[in-house]
């Protein structure tokens, strides 16, 4: 079930907040949590129930082996059959090897016939929706519970934890330790009138950034991605600017949703956009940047693989390898990999930029910073090397100069679509200088003109739901 649908907005999120709140209104908490996870197995499986299995597997495993790694710290004679470090890298490896089979198993096979000569055929697999935010965040659960800093075994508490049906589908990736707490806080089992009216105007946001901003830049992006090697300077920076919009504006619109509606139900997941278009690094724009997935990263990566402390080429070797891992997590495919290749050497550059002191003035670290991110979304975007090489031909000069003219033939537009289309870019663009939504709903003060503003988004993002929409990191 889409956020972004009918039925999300006026059949499953009522009927399953109001049902919460009445259970906990009749101190009823336990039967709240049962029911919570009920509503949130049902919205994972609405598409197709097939993928529930995958889940409830996974949970109860992971919540087996963790509970095992537990009660073996907590164990004080010396004679153990097995360590938790032993517990801890067999759940690893299960977790990896699960999200490998449905994820990378026909980009191996595909490889192999490649390099071997075999002619082994593709298994077709789906791919489970949200396999990779839920795997992440089980093995962040078990490695928090290796460094004993999980306090609670629960099962409902921990089906709770990781099918809670804002973050299911698309993250943010969550900590056990975060979470836990504010499941049990009695203060967020009741009604809370300021956070619903901040969740529903950043959800009006978040509404509007998808269905309106995201999804109108798709028309160019499309037919741009779909005859990359008629493309002329024009179209292909219009290409690969549209893409880059329609990326931030998907994933973080739907992250707002994501964070309004679990504000909702008064629990606050970690913000994971901080205005990453605005960074004036590579390195700051991983601060700001699906912040979960950094995160996940540098601590469960990153830092077991010695971080900073080994060495000046073993910190980069190690910055590059992460990235290569964010790369591939994105999906099989080896352009993400060069992406991810691109983001490590550009980290990698940045730290030797630093070590030698040097400074740049903030516009021109922006303007190389956004730019550099722009160029590389087209390695992210592409389905094929040749795709990637026109696109950038065609940016730099190496195809015909064309001129705004053909914008419109070039989308099939008619004319109130193309200036439909230059009003978003305008938008697009305003990102640079306004405030995000985190920004917009921490001065939210509620009165006639905020009442309006949040008001207007969310009839217009209501409006738009008829259209065609998907969301992009589904994929990943």
């Amino acid at each position: 079930m889409l956020f972004n649908s009918y039925e999300f907005i006026f059949l499953f999120l009522p009927i399953t907040l109001g049902i919460y709140f009445w259970l906990n209104k009749k101190r009823l908490t336990q039967a709240s949590k049962a029911w919570m996870v009920f509503s949130s197995l049902f919205f994972y499986s609405w598409w197709n129930v097939i993928y529930l299995p995958i889940m409830l597997g996974s949970i109860l495993f992971n919540f087996a082996v963790g509970s095992t790694i537990t009660h073996i710290n907590g164990t004080q004679s010396s004679k153990k059959r097995i360590s938790s470090k032993t517990m801890l890298i067999f759940g690893i490896i299960a977790n990896v090897l699960l999200l490998a089979y449905f994820k990378y198993m026909d980009f191996f096979i595909l490889n192999l016939n490649a390099m071997v000569g075999t002619h082994l055929d593709l298994i077709h697999i789906v791919l489970p929706l949200g396999i990779s935010f839920f795997t992440f965040t089980q093995i962040a659960y078990l490695v928090d519970a290796y460094r004993d800093e999980v306090k609670e075994m629960d099962y409902l508490n921990y089906t709770l934890f990781v099918t809670f049906f804002p973050h299911v589908l698309a993250g943010p990736i969550l900590h056990h330790k975060e979470m836990m707490p504010q499941f049990d806080a009695v203060r967020n089992k009741v009604f809370n009138t300021k956070n619903i009216t901040a969740g529903m105007y950043l959800f009006a946001i978040g509404l509007f950034k998808k269905v309106v901003i995201a999804d109108t830049f798709v028309v160019w992006v499309s037919c741009g991605y779909g005859s990359t090697d008629s493309l002329t300077f024009v179209t292909a920076w219009t290409t690969s600017l549209s893409y880059t919009f329609q990326l931030y504006f998907d994933f973080s619109g739907y992250t707002d949703m994501a964070l309004a509606v679990a504000l909702l139900f008064n629990i606050k997941l970690p913000i994971n956009f901080n205005s990453p278009y605005k960074a004036l690094s590579i390195q700051d724009f991983w601060r700001r940047w699906h912040i979960t997935l950094s995160r996940f990263l540098r601590d469960y990566i990153y830092f077991p693989l010695g971080g900073n402390q080994k060495g000046q080429w073993r910190t980069y070797s190690n910055l590059f390898a992460v990235f290569l891992v964010g790369g591939l997590w994105h999906g099989a495919s080896w352009m993400f990999v060069m992406w991810g290749a691109l983001h490590g050497g550009a980290i990698v550059l940045h730290r030797v930029w630093q070590s030698m002191g040097f400074k740049m003035n903030a516009l021109l670290a922006w303007f190389i910073t956004f730019n550099f991110i722009n160029i590389t979304w087209i390695f992210f975007r592409a389905k094929e090397w040749d795709d990637a090489v026109n696109v950038l031909r065609g940016m730099f000069g190496f195809n015909e100069l064309g001129d705004i003219t053909e914008l419109a033939e070039f989308g099939g537009l008619s004319t109130i679509d193309l200036v439909m289309m230059l009003i978003v870019f305008m938008i697009g663009f305003s990102t640079f200088f306004t405030k995000n939504s985190n920004q917009m709903v921490s001065a939210l003060r509620l009165n006639k003109k905020s009442m309006f503003f949040g008001a207007f988004l969310m009839c217009v993002g209501i409006l738009h739901l008829s259209k065609v929409s998907t969301f992009l990191y589904f994929n990943f």
